[in-house]
C-alpha cells in the first residue's frame, strides 16, 4: 500500500537518500552515488532538512513523504516564501515509480495543504535543461514560467495560482 504523509524525524536521512539518489541519476553525476552524496553534503545541500520542524512545519509549510511498504520512495514539501505565496521544495520520486501517478498524488496533496494554509500561489525553481521532465510535469499541473526569484540566475522559476 502506498501512502503520502508527513515525514517523521527519524526518516530524515532516508528521505535525503531518496533525493540524492534521484538527483544522481537525473544530473548524471560522475563517480559513485556515495561520492556524490559526500560532495553535496559537504556543500550543505539538504541541510534545511536537518530541522524540518523549523524550516517547513513552523515555516508555514509541510514536508511529506510517499511511502510504500514502510520505505520512502518520494518526497515533497512547501514552505512560506512571502505573503500569500508558498514555495515547492524537495519534490523527488525514485525513478522506478515514475509514470504511476504518484507525483500527481503528491502534488495534489501539497496543493491541498497550501490552500488550507491560505496560500494563493505556489512557486518553484528548477533546472530547465536537466530537469526537463519535471518542467513538463509542472506545466501539466498548471504551473507557468515566471521571472527567476532566487539565487540561481540560470534556474527556471514557475508559479501556479492555487
Amino acid at each position: 500500500m502506498i501512502q503520502i504523509r508527513p515525514i517523521e524525524y527519524h526518516e530524515i536521512n532516508e528521505a535525503k537518500l531518496v533525493i540524492f539518489t534521484v538527483a544522481y541519476k537525473v544530473f548524471k553525476e560522475a563517480g559513485t552515488l556515495e561520492e556524490s552524496i559526500a560532495k553535496y553534503s559537504a556543500q550543505g545541500k539538504l541541510n534545511e532538512m536537518d530541522d524540518v520542524r523549523k524550516n517547513y512545519f513552523d515555516n508555514g509549510g509541510t514536508f511529506l513523504v510517499t511511502v510504500k511498504d514502510n520505505v520512502i520512495i518520494g518526497t515533497g514539501a512547501i514552505r512560506y516564501l512571502e505573503a500569500g505565496v508558498c514555495e515547492l521544495k524537495r519534490m523527488w520520486l525514485l525513478t522506478e515509480y515514475h509514470g504511476q501517478g504518484l507525483g500527481y498524488r503528491m502534488m495534489q496533496k501539497l496543493f491541498s495543504v497550501a490552500r488550507e494554509k491560505g496560500y494563493e500561489f505556489m512557486r518553484l525553481e528548477t533546472d530547465r535543461v536537466v530537469q526537463y521532465q519535471a518542467v513538463h510535469f509542472y506545466m501539466r499541473q498548471g504551473f507557468y514560467k515566471i521571472h527567476p526569484y532566487g539565487d540561481d540566475p540560470d534556474g527556471m522559476a514557475m508559479e501556479v495560482r492555487l
